[in-house]
This record gives structure tokens, sequence and C-alpha cells, in this order.
């Protein structure tokens, strides 16, 4: 007997209530005046990542970040006068023990701007503990953050968990300082290379109410797979260079909320979409927009034709759960149609079938406030069905972009949906 695919019981039970309670919260507050609003200081984000329990071949390597120091770049979105970070211990199975945290506008392989040094604090202090399951920010701290700065971020370690929280696929390279502790104006030149983030989960800037960010919601393809490591031009990358050059929406901050092999039904690496949607979207600082870019993996797991089809009637579902609880945070969602992948490891033609079944929903529901149709946008003119080949990853991958396609996709972003 053909095992059918189970659609899991969040998709039916449970969002409803959720989403009264979130209407019911923001209609409990009176109205505020534009122009006081307009003014009136509040924290958004200028870059994040999903975290994640960390895989068991992306831990650090010997010696650990225990009791060693730790170095990591990120490259924001908007800049800000004023900003804070926050750290998680989300997934961890023990405490965790931060002794000290520094930032520093990064230049080159570890190499920091030794004026720009700036020491964080939490409730006042350099050392914090973050217990299995809590997440924490740092206190707010004056710092001339640049658009699109790269920022090396410092952490000193007591005991770590032995399963850590963070992020493997980074596309950027970190530190490890695992000999004495650095002394002023080591650039970690002799560090250990890394290409991974641990701990660090995102950095919110002091910004006017007018500024908002935009949450890209997806898979391998937003997390830049195929992307140049320490190029830092995954799409949602290439988005956020182009809103900042349009004076019009140079405030838009861009998170990518990206986790490569990730699933929003079922399997997949990291916490599902439907486990992880209210921390990485609804919990973020400042966010007017959301692009949903998800839904590849979940089909290329189908059995069978009829399980796929069953997979797109759960993701339809799952789209439509995600578009009501953003409209009830007042969230615009952007519908990103799922790119061909015929030639790649996972086609078949029910689950192509299955694909555009959904692709169609993305585009005819009219629940979605607008459609970015990366289908259409990356598709080759002679078979509608495959990656153009000049702009797939290569060795035959059809599957995810390049380089060239990444920009590509990123330029095929109408600004005119953040103005």
């Amino acid at each position: 007997m053909t095992k059918r695919y189970q659609t899991p019981g969040i998709l039916h039970i449970g969002w409803t209530t959720l989403l009264l309670l979130y209407c019911i919260s923001v209609s409990a507050y009176p109205a505020v005046d534009k122009h006081e609003s307009d003014n009136k200081p509040k924290w958004v984000g200028t870059w994040g990542t999903a975290v994640m329990a960390i895989a068991p071949n992306d831990i650090p390597p010997k010696p650990g970040i225990a009791h060693h120091v730790l170095r990591q770049i990120v490259c924001v979105s908007i800049g800000g006068d004023k900003l804070r970070l926050k750290f998680s211990n989300k997934f961890g199975n023990s405490q965790l023990t931060i002794r000290s945290v520094n930032i520093a506008v990064a230049k080159d392989s570890g190499v920091i701007e030794d004026s720009t040094i700036s020491l964080l604090t939490f409730n006042g202090q350099q050392d914090v503990t973050l217990q299995p399951g809590t997440e924490i920010y740092s206190d707010p701290r004056s710092f001339g953050l640049k658009p699109r700065a790269r920022i090396a971020i410092t952490i000193s370690f007591g005991e770590v968990p032995s399963i850590l929280t963070g992020h493997g696929g980074s596309r950027t390279t970190s530190y490890l300082f695992a000999d004495n502790a650095p002394q002023p104006g080591d650039h970690f030149r002799n560090a250990i290379r890394i290409d991974h983030w641990y701990i660090i989960a995102g950095i919110e800037v002091e910004a006017k109410n007018s500024t908002g960010s935009v949450v890209v919601f997806g898979d391998s393809i937003t997390d830049g797979r195929g992307s140049g490591t320490n190029k830092q031009n995954r799409w949602p990358d290439i988005l956020s260079e182009n809103l900042l050059k349009d004076p019009v929406t140079s405030k838009v901050g861009v998170i990518n909320m990206g986790i490569g092999g990730n699933s929003i039904l079922k399997g997949g690496l990291g916490p599902t979409g439907l486990q992880r949607f209210e921390h990485d979207v609804l919990d973020q600082e400042g966010v007017r927009w959301l692009i949903l870019a998800e839904g590849i993996n979940d089909l290329g797991g189908a059995q069978d034709s009829l399980a796929a089809d069953d997979v797109a009637k759960d993701l339809i579902a799952a789209y439509q759960q995600f578009i009501d609880l953003a409209h009830a945070k007042g969230i615009k969602v952007y519908g990103a149609t799922i790119m061909p992948f015929k030639k790649s490891f996972y086609y078949e033609r029910y689950k192509n079938s299955a694909r555009i079944k959904v692709n169609e929903w993305i585009r005819n529901s009219n629940l979605f406030d607008a459609v970015i149709d990366f289908d259409q946008l990356m598709r080759d003119p002679s078979d509608k069905d495959v990656l153009q080949y000049e702009m797939q990853s290569g060795a035959n991958d059809f599957l995810h972009p390049n380089e060239l396609g990444y920009r590509f996709i990123g330029n095929g972003i109408s600004l005119s949906l953040f103005k």
C-alpha cells in the first residue's frame, strides 16, 4: 500500500486561535497620531540569521570555542547611530557563558579597525550566562554603523553547551583564536578559519518609526548556496544594495531568514517553516514586509504523485496561515514562486506538476499583497521547467543559482514594493 503524505496537525488546529489573539492585541491599542508615530524611535533589524541546532559536521573544530575567543563577521543592511545585538542559546542543552563581547568595523581576514572597537554590556555587565532555550539582547550601544558595513563580533566564551545554536550556512569566514587570549592590536591573522556562525542571531538599530525591515523567509536559495564565500552576494544582499541606492527605500533593512535544506511542513534541516515562523518573522522588531520563498524541499521529498499532490495542498494551507498571521501584525506578504528544477537530483514529473500547481495558486489566489515571480524570471526560454544554464550553480546542479543568478534575482525585485 502506498504511504500517503501526512499533514502536520498544526495546519488544522491552533493557528486560528493564535490569529484571533493577535487581532485582539492589535485592536487593544488606541490610535496614535501619525506624525508623532513617525518620529518615535524604535528598534529595526539590520541583520539576522535563522538559528538552529548546529549539525554535527558543522561544530567548531578542536579546540572548540569553550574558553576561547571567536571573531565572526556579518554584513548589515541599514545603518544607525545606536545598536544592540541578539545572542541565542535557543537549542542549547546546557547553559552558555559569554565572558565579553566587542564589536568593530571589519576589514579583511579577521582584521578590524582598532579605533572602532566597542565593548558590549548586558544589564551593565560585560559577562552574561544564557540558560538553555533562551536568547538575550545586549544593552543599547552608540556606534556609527554605516549601511552595508562589515562588522566583527568578537566573543570570549566560558562554558558552552555540547549542542550549539547557530547557523551553518554563513558563507562568511569566522576566526577562532585558540592560543593565549588575544592582545590589543591582534588581528586574528593566524586564527583557525571556520565558515559557520555560532550564538549570534541578530543586530538591530534604533530608527524612526517610518523605518522598517523586510524578512526573507526561505531555504538554501535564500541562504545563498552557490553564492561567493565572503562576497555577501546572496540575492537578499543584492536586494539590500538596491534598496539603499534609492532615497525612498534607503531606510529599509533586510533580514535573511533562510536555512539550507529547510522544509515548511516536515523533515529537512533545522526547525520546519511552521515551527520557526513565529520566532523568525513575527517576533522580529520593526518588520513591515515578508518575502515568502520556500517550498522546493517539501516538493523534492515527495515519494510519489499522491504524496506530491498532498504536499502541494499542504503548502498552500501553510502559505495561507503565514499570510493571515503576518497580516494580523500589519506585515505585507509577497509570495515568491518556486523556481524550475528539471535536470536537478530532485526532479520527477509529478513533483514538477505539484510545483506548477503551487505556483499557479501563488499567482492567482489574490491573498498575497504582491507576487515576485522567480519561476518566470529564472526559467530557460527554451524549456520553462529548467533553470537558465548560465545562472545555475554548475556541476549540473540546476537547483541553486550561481553568483550571476543571485544578482539577477536581486535585481529583478521591484523596489516599488517597499515604497
